[in-house]
Formats: structure tokens, sequence, C-alpha cells
């Protein structure tokens, strides 16, 4: 792969913006799917290209899907190259947005930027290229589409499969590599295929200031969206000390959740990022003189292999400490203005209350009968078609229950929202487990001894990506305690998990390498990802194949 024709396919990706949401994701999708449709191998077999579009999809996006079939020895032995077509948005890049998807234009703006030294010289320097999509992950997608076109070029010479895919929808709901699972299930019985391994090339960055180290990584990190419902107790400011505030007890539960280190998970020696705030707000409509009612919280929440219930037990913890630290701060700060006015002081009635939702429901539900279930699924149906944000419509079912309470006392309830990401990573115990890190092994010391540089293997992905969803590592017990405390989920997130679990696809993240991902100061090292990148996929894929054709 020509490191002119890996760049050049990089702009031309950037040059189309594919920002989540928009309809041009849909845009790229049918780019990437022209360019391989010009390629002699895919019009002597237009059966192995796909446009897919994703159902009931009002953008119009779709998943792109090419095989090329090596023809120099038949074999079921295929490995899968796939990355998200997606980027976030540009509101980061403030007054340069106009020329966030130019990178040479961005690249001269930034000569005039206020930036620490150390980025200015990297954005400034030939051996970096910047834009949205520069590094997450456009540059990847490149690297995977060269190498699929020089197998296309010449499959006479080539000993198994490559399945490239391009996915819409990475940057929030997965939706792309969900609604491709079918397919892949499709391709795999109609042309006989094993997938020995899926390689995504989302981007690597370093660990730490200075780290020397590239890495790869065999399996990704899971996510869950904790959601916390706070229930105060409204009151006239002119009272204010006859109310709770709920906004007083959401800033302590993100005081308690907020980059705490001892709510990291741990597995295989490595370390989750700890849980960070994404959301927080109390739910007042309007200015008036009254205090908040409700407030509303989400965070990210990362696992290696806790399971659900285990973080459940969690997060009603902090939310009990936080519980309490709210109320001892409102009750010494009631006694203090009372010793100041001279007034009586009465006691303060409230008391800790934390529930799951699966609890809320179960109170719920005598008030509600039978009818309850279909309720909520009628409000969550509705919603969900009128564009609402799928977090905001399961916090509406959580409050539409807390109505039905007997008694609306102050309380915290903790409840799941789009989207779950399932955690997984390589058994190394398991012979093809263990054949396939053998042969990533490979791969790595061969390219890391051609070219000096260090390689080092780790389990899981830090960042969150679509190879979540091609094997599941959840137990059916962890399964059963998310989905019940998961509002509507079969309408919100509907997780094909039978699906994930028949695939079973070990995931690999080699990726492209650069800093600030979801900064405007994004930016790829060209002479790794156009230069060591494209030799250490085309050696793993070797490698992979080779051990996946000598499976018993």
């Amino acid at each position: 792969m020509e490191k002119e024709r890996l760049e050049a396919l990089t702009l031309d990706f950037i040059r189309t913006p594919s920002i989540n949401g928009t309809a041009g994701e849909a845009a790229l999708a049918e780019r990437i799917h022209g360019l391989l449709a010009r390629e002699e191998y895919f019009r002597r077999h237009p059966e192995h290209l796909r446009l897919a579009p994703l159902p009931d999809d009002g953008l119009g996006r779709a998943n792109v899907l090419a095989l090329v079939r090596g023809e120099a020895e038949a074999t079921a032995a295929t490995v899968v190259l796939h990355g998200h077509l997606d980027t976030v948005g540009v509101d980061d890049f403030g007054e340069l947005a106009p020329w966030a998807f130019d990178p040479p234009a961005l690249k001269e703006r930034f000569r005039t930027q206020d930036l620490p030294p150390d980025v200015r010289a990297e954005l400034l320097s030939p051996d970096w290229l910047c834009g949205r999509g520069s590094l997450d992950m456009k540059s990847g997608l490149a690297v995977n589409l060269g190498l699929l076109i020089d197998w296309a070029r010449a499959p006479g010479r080539r000993r198994g499969n490559l399945l490239f895919m391009a996915n819409p929808v990475e940057e929030n709901q997965h939706t792309g590599i969900i609604e491709a699972l079918p397919l892949l299930a499709e391709w795999q019985e109609r042309y006989g295929l094993n997938y020995v391994a899926a390689i995504n090339n989302d981007y690597t960055t370093p660990l730490y200031p200075g780290d020397p180290n590239h890495y790869v990584y065999t399996g990704t990190v899971g996510k869950l969206l904790p959601c916390f419902y706070i229930l105060g107790r409204e009151t006239h400011v002119g009272q204010c000390f006859e109310g709770f505030d709920p906004a007083l007890l959401a800033a302590e539960i993100a005081r308690e959740l907020d980059l705490n280190p001892a709510l990291a998970d741990e597995a295989e020696g490595e370390v989750t990022l700890p849980p960070a705030v994404l959301k927080l707000t109390d739910l007042k409509r309007q200015y008036t003189v009254q205090t908040p009612g409700e407030a509303f919280l989400y965070c990210n929440y990362l696992v290696h292999g806790e399971s659900v219930a285990t973080t459940l037990a969690k997060l009603k913890q902090v939310a009990e400490v936080a519980f309490a630290r709210a109320l001892g701060l409102t009750r010494e700060r009631y006694q203090g203005y009372v010793r100041r006015t001279g007034l009586p002081e009465v006691e303060l009635p409230w008391t800790v209350r934390v529930r799951t939702f699966a609890e809320l429901y179960a109170a719920a539900q005598p008030a509600a009968g039978p009818a309850l279930a279909t309720r909520l699924t009628t409000l969550a149906r509705r919603r969900v078609a009128a564009g609402e944000d799928k977090r905001l419509v399961a916090l509406d079912i959580v409050r539409e229950l807390a109505l039905l309470l007997p008694e609306r006392l102050p309380q915290v309830v903790i409840f799941f929202a789009p989207p779950y990401c399932p955690h997984n990573f390589i058994a190394r115990e398991e012979p093809a487990g263990a054949r396939v890190l053998a042969a990533l092994g490979r791969a790595s010391a061969a390219v890391a001894a051609e070219t000096g540089i260090s390689i080092k293997q780790r389990t899981f992905f830090p960042s969150l990506s679509d190879s979540s969803y091609l094997a599941m590592h959840d137990s059916d017990a962890s399964l059963a305690a998310l989905r019940a405390n998961f509002p509507a989920w079969d309408i919100l997130f509907p997780l094909p998990v039978e699906a994930i679990r028949r695939a079973s696809i070990p995931a690999l993240n080699l990726g492209t390498y650069g800093k600030d991902g979801h900064k405007f100061t994004e930016r790829v090292y060209k002479p790794y990802t156009f230069g060591v990148l494209p030799r250490l996929l085309e050696k793993a894929v070797e490698e992979l194949l080779a051990s996946g054709s000598e499976e018993p």
C-alpha cells in the first residue's frame, strides 16, 4: 500500500463530511461504494459488494460490505476489516469550523492560533495531518480500504478472504455495526466463510505524555450509561428550607462519581478509566421562584468484566453516601440559619431513599394494574417516533412511574439508558483464541523488528468501539439485571444479543496513531499511520489467515 495513495484516500474521506446524525454519513458510504464498484474485481463479482441501507433510517445511511476471495487456494478462513465512517460534529472548532474538513486550509489557519508549543509544532509539521475525522477514523478506514483494493487487484496471489465493512452511526448508537450482524451471518452461510478475527483500525494514542509505545488491542472495553433521577421537594424560595433541593443531591452524586478511581473496573491486569459525568441538570422548564423539584444526571461507566449486579450495588452505595451528605449539609445550613435568626428549629423530615428502576417498577405497579407495561411501551414508541433523545425517553418513563407512588418523597432512582456496549476480549485459554493471539504476536514482533518501533499488546481497547458488538462475554444473569433496570429496552436499545453470541468473532484493534481525538486539534501521525500500520495490518492478516486455515 503506497503511503501517498492512503493519504489521498484519507483526504478524500475527510473532505466528504460525515457528521453523525447527518446525511453526510450516507454520502460517504456511497462514495466508498462507488470507489470499490470501479474495481475490476467487483465488476466481475458484483455480488461481493453491497450498499446496505439501515432499516427505517430517514437519513438514508448505509453499511458498505465488500468481500474479496483469494484465488490462490480455496479456504474458508476470512478476516473482517471494519471501521466507522461517521465523525463527531465541529462545534469545538469555533471560528475554525468552516475549515474543519479542509486539512491544508486548516493547517494554515492554525498558524494564527494561540496553541501550546508542542501542539502547534505538530499541527504545522508535514508529518501530521489535521481535520475532523483525520484520526477518528478516516485514516483507519483508508488503510483498511487500501488493503482490500490491493487484494482485489491481485486475488490470484491471495490465500484466504477479506471482508471489508464501513459502518455508520458509531459515535452514539452503534446502529451500523448492529444492523450489519445479519449481513455477516448471511455472507458467512452463502460463501462458507470462517471469520477468524475482525480487525478494527480505530485510533490509538499515547497512554501518557512521552509514551514511546504503539499499541495493539485484543478486546474492547464495555460501557454502561447509568442514570440518576432525583426527586426532591419543591418550595417557594421564600420558604426554601421547607423543600429539599434535588440539584444539591445531583451535585453530590456527581462529586462522588466523577473521575473516581475507586469505581474503575479491573480485569486481565488492566484498569478502566473511572466514571465521567456526561450530563447534569435540574428539570425545570422555565424560570420561576419555585425551587427545582427534580434533577437528572448520567455518566459514562466503563467495565472490563464487572457484572451489572455489581455495578448496581456500587451505584446504590454512591447515591446513598451522596444523599446522606446532601441531607447533612442541608441540616447544617438550616441550623446555622435558625441560630442567626433566633427562629425556632423544627426537625427536617427527609431521609435517604435510593432504589433501582426494577424496585421502582415493583412499587408503582399496584397502583397502575396490569396495563402498566402497555402504557409505558406506548409512551416509549411515541417519543422515539417523534425523534426524541432516547436517554430522555427513558427518564420520562421513570418520571411516569414516580407519579404512581403513593407518596412522592425525595429519593434517587438508578436506571440505565442507551447505549450499552458489551465488553469482550480474546480468551487465551481457548484454542481458537490462543491461535489468534499467537498470530497477532508474530505479526507485531516482525514489524517491530523491521521498523525499530515498540509495539505492545494490551487486552482492552480503552475507547468505545464497534468491536463491542462482535462478541458477547456478559453472562445471562448480568444481562437480565441490565434489562430489568433499562426502561423500554426492546424499544430504546433492542440489542440482538443472540446474534452477537452466534457471531462470536475475535475482535482486534490495530489502529492509526495520533492525538486529540474529538478535539479541534485532532491530528494523525502520517509516518506510522501510512507507513508502519499498513505493513502491520497486512502481516496480521497473513498470519491470521494462515492460522485460520490450520484450524482442526
